[in-house]
Parts: C-alpha cells; structure tokens; sequence
C-alpha cells in the first residue's frame, strides 16, 4: 500500500509540473540570472521556480484519498496552504525573508494550537523517554498547547528546519532527492511505533510527501526545468518536522537524516553572525557552493552527494539507538564544520 501510495502521489506531482512550468513562463515568471544577479545562484539561463505548487498539489490531493481528515490534518494543510501561498508570491516578488519567517510561524501556530507537540523525546541514556513538562508560561488555558514549554520547542523546531532545509536547494535535484529519501525511512521507522494523537496513518502522510518531492525532482533534475522555490523549500522542512513528532518523536532519526543541510546551515548562522551579517540574506559560503567552487564538483554530483548521505544515514538509523544517532549526528557536524572552515581559511589564503 505504501509503495502505491508513493507511486500515485509522484504521478500527481510529475504531472503537476509541466502546467506549472507552462504557467510561469506564459506570464514570463523566472528566476533570470541576469536579471537578477546573485552570487547565491549556481543556474544561468531563466527558469520558473512553483516548486511549491507541484509538492502541495500532491500531498493535498493524495491526502484528501489515503487519509482520514481529522482536525490535525487539516490544520496541517492548512498550513501547507499559506506556505505554498507565500512561496508562490516569493517566486513572483521574492519577498522578504522576515515577512517569510512570518508567515511561517503563522504555520507552525496552527500545527501547535491542533494539538500536536513534541511532549517526550527518547532518553539517550537508557531505556525509556524524558516526558517534556507542559508548563504554560501564560495561564490562559486555550493558549496551553501554544504557550508552553512543549508548544514553544515544537514551534522552534519546525520554524528551524524549514528554514535550514530551504537553503539546502541550491543545485539541480539537490533538495527534491535528500527530502524524499528522508521522508521514506521516517515513514519507515513509524511502523514501529505510530504516535496516537492523530487517526490517521503517519506512515502514509510519510510516504505521500515522499512522492511528492520525487515528482518534483524528475523536473528539478539536471539539468532543471523547474525550481523548488521558497514553497518547496519551507513545505520540505514543515512536512519532515512534523512527521518526525507524528512518528513518535523520532527527533534524533529525523536530525540524522538531514543532517548534512542541518551542520550546514548551523555554520552559515554562525559564521554570518560572527562576520556581523544577517543570518537571513544569502551568500556563497553554503557547502553545495564551496563543493563546487573549490573541489569543481558539477551539479550532479553534488545532488547525489546529498542523496547518498541521507540514504547511508537514513540506513544507520534503522540500526542505531537513540545514542548512536546522536553520535553520528554530531559526527557529521563536525567532519561538514572541519571541511567549511577549511575552505574558509583556503579561501582566504587564495585570494591574498
């Protein structure tokens, strides 16, 4: 059943693509180079971003015939809705990233305020979980879920991830490849053991944006025809981040998996903050950049780089206990944190 589900969502999104490219450039709404210039970029020719579409129109529908719609689904597409609303928009005007960061706290609310929150995580010490208190720091009873301990974690960790995540996307086939490799092995792992705050299957939901973003990369691959885009961008971390809760708080399997984009982007807020730039205005110091930059990897070779990490990854963490994981986590901080501020110093060097 996973595999059909898989299967008819990618359908739906590969055949979603060709509209939206034929959209786009009818009413001449491309990411031009030239036009633009950024040194963020990596493509040279024009072409349409709607990303966002592709993924959204394939999860909503696929949801709408494999899942139950309860309360927590809707307030969660109804989320996906202004992220795909929002990205349309950025795609258009490329708006503001804090009205962005805006509208996605706006979606991460109404995930929250359904009743979903990260309450336990497993203890890394032994067998068991460590209950997260639900202590409200404002008593106002329906603010509880929002306005706690919990509520505020769970909201820090999918405003993160889809931020994180939506930088990771800057070569062709980058993004759509790692998202739906990670969104597989959570779907996996929720076999085991499927949180129940929710009535619908986790597994499934897992499975469905999977799909999805498959049918986004055989339009996103080299060489691109389309852009993942803000939509696609934030969708990918609001949709891992939730299922990673759903699955039940598999939070360290879910850092494992992403982890490359993760060590990456905890570097680019670094070093922006220690060089006294905003974290949120883009540069060229990403490590899809400086792997081509410096090493002459092409764009192929990158995306797969991405993929295979998250696959290799995604396959330890079906072995792996809760310990292990966050080992191999911090492992692979470190060894994408040594090769950055390598290239930093080499950078430097080369250009004194």
């Amino acid at each position: 059943m996973t595999i059909f589900i898989f299967l008819i969502t990618a359908l739906l999104s590969g055949l979603t693509a060709p509209l939206v490219i034929r959209w786009y450039k009818k009413n001449n709404w491309l990411d031009d180079p030239e036009k633009l210039p950024h040194a963020k970029k990596t493509h040279h020719k024009p072409v349409p971003r709607g990303g966002g579409i592709v993924v959204f129109l394939g999860i909503l529908i696929s949801s709408i015939l494999f899942l139950n719609l309860d309360q927590y689904l809707i307030n969660i597409l109804i989320g996906a809705t202004i992220l795909m609303i929002v990205g349309t928009i950025d795609d258009i005007w490329d708006i503001n990233p804090f009205i962005r960061m805006g509208t996605g706290l706006l979606a991460a609310i109404l995930v929250v305020q359904s009743g979903i929150g990260i309450e336990y995580v497993s203890n890394p010490f032994k067998e068991g979980v460590l209950f997260i208190p639900q202590i409200p720091f404002i008593n106002q009873p329906a603010m509880n879920n929002l306005l706690s301990l919990s509520g505020i974690g769970t909201l820090f960790f999918i405003l993160w991830n889809m931020n994180i995540l939506n930088w990771a996307k800057g070569v062709d086939g980058q993004l759509p490849g790692f998202v739906s490799i990670s969104a597989i092995f959570i779907g996996l792992l929720s076999f085991r053991f499927i949180d129940d705050p929710t009535t619908f299957n986790t597994a499934y939901l897992s499975f469905i944006v999977g799909g999805a973003f498959f049918g986004l990369l055989l339009w996103n691959w080299y060489p691109q025809k389309m852009m993942p885009g803000y939509g696609a961008g934030s969708l990918a971390g609001f949709f891992l981040s939730i299922l990673a809760i759903l699955s039940g708080a598999k939070l360290a399997t879910t850092l494992m998996v992403i982890a490359l984009p993760t060590a990456d982007g905890i570097f680019t807020i670094s070093r922006r903050i220690l060089a006294g730039k905003s974290p949120f205005w883009g540069d060229r110091g990403h490590l899809h950049h400086k792997l081509m930059d410096l090493l002459g990897w092409g764009k192929r070779r990158i995306a797969i780089f991405y993929w295979l990490v998250s696959l290799f990854l995604g396959v330890l963490s079906l072995f792996l206990n809760t310990t292990g994981k966050i080992i191999t986590f911090f492992a692979t901080l470190a060894f994408v944190f040594s090769f950055l501020i390598w290239a930093k110093f080499y950078s430097t060097k080369k250009a004194n």
